[in-house]
């Protein structure tokens, strides 16, 4: 079993905050297709150590109510040559959420089948990739501060 935690990458969500200020401050605007980066989005990324993944699980724990959206971006997106343009964000995404009324030991909800698919599709990309970028949406009251967002894999013996 290998566990990975989603690191972020507080370079690239920096540099990607400042094109969306420079923007706005010159009054331009972004190429067409081009997704700026909002103020309660992040990057972050995976490393995989090893390629021949099979997904396990996910492992979110929200520390208050809110919702997390996790979007993973295609292998065609090349951070320091590119912006990031809507067609290079894959789908599903994960969105993992808790309420205001779920007790401590609540799991953290997901929708089953998108969550299912959607690290899947990672373990895939795990194949042709050494690093993932993800784009983190926090929202509803939860922040960085208080999200742990890792995903689990059976490595392939071959």
């Amino acid at each position: 079993m290998s566990l990975l935690p989603f690191r972020p990458d507080a370079h690239l969500t920096e540099v990607m905050r400042q094109r969306a200020q420079s923007l706005q401050q010159r009054g331009g605007k972004r190429q067409d297709g081009e997704r700026l980066l909002r103020p309660h989005e992040a990057i972050y990324r995976l490393d995989f150590s090893q390629q021949a993944l099979r997904f396990a699980h996910w492992g979110v724990r929200l520390a208050r109510s809110g919702r997390l959206t996790v979007t993973a971006t295609s292998q065609l997106w090349t951070p320091d040559l590119t912006h990031l343009m809507n067609r290079q964000l894959l789908e599903p995404a994960g969105v993992f959420w808790r309420a205001e009324s779920d007790g401590d030991d609540t799991p953290v909800h997901q929708y089953e089948a998108d969550a299912q698919e959607f690290g899947e599709r990672i373990a895939e990309m795990a194949k042709v990739r050494k690093t993932m970028y993800f784009l983190l949406a926090f929202e509803e009251g939860v922040g960085p501060d208080a999200v742990e967002c890792s995903i689990s894999f059976q490595v392939d013996q071959k």
